[in-house]
């Protein structure tokens, strides 16, 4: 099952191969990696998407990372709500003829167009992996010549509804 593993960790060297190296000895597939400051300059938010089949093997991992001298929280969010975001960038094959078209595709997406030239055109999109997903699957037909995507990068959203009584609460630190 694909998990949501956020860290907040110092902005130091070898941190982010520390955490990967971690994962990686407790055989964790990782979907993906997105890493950035934070609001605090000395600061770097992690987000990780991985594949495990054992929640406990999870919960052991996330003691460790917690254990790890620069890191300064960890959090498995994939059940809570949470605001999430993916940003691709696609270089397809065009001509003159096919950009009306193409301009058709993408504008559901609220995906732009940043780059033309003679024989291709590059869009770029943000939102949902999914959305990203379907995107991509309506351009190959015109011939995907590149892609890159940033990986998923998420954050709890600022009201969690508590699991007691069902109503929602600030969540604390």
């Amino acid at each position: 099952m694909k998990r949501i593993i956020t860290a907040t960790v110092r902005n130091r060297s070898g941190v982010l191969n520390r955490i990967t190296g971690l994962l990686q000895r407790r055989q964790f597939n990782i979907e993906s990696i997105s890493v950035g400051r934070t609001e605090t300059e000395d600061m770097s938010k992690m987000t990780f998407v991985v594949d495990v089949e054992d929640f406990q093997k999870l919960e052991q991992v996330t003691k460790q990372l917690n254990k790890q001298i620069d890191v300064i929280k960890v959090s498995d969010i994939t059940d809570k709500a949470i605001v999430a975001r993916e940003l691709a960038l696609i270089k397809i094959v065009s001509n003159s003829q096919l950009r009306a078209e193409i301009q058709g595709i993408i504008e559901p997406f609220r995906a732009s167009i940043i780059d033309v030239s003679k024989d291709s055109m590059s869009i770029q999109v943000t939102g949902k992996p999914d959305k990203i997903e379907a995107l991509i699957e309506l351009l190959r037909p015109y011939g995907i010549k590149e892609l890159a995507r940033t990986g998923l990068t998420a954050f709890v959203r600022g009201q969690q509804p508590n699991t007691i009584d069902g109503n929602f609460s600030s969540l604390l630190g």
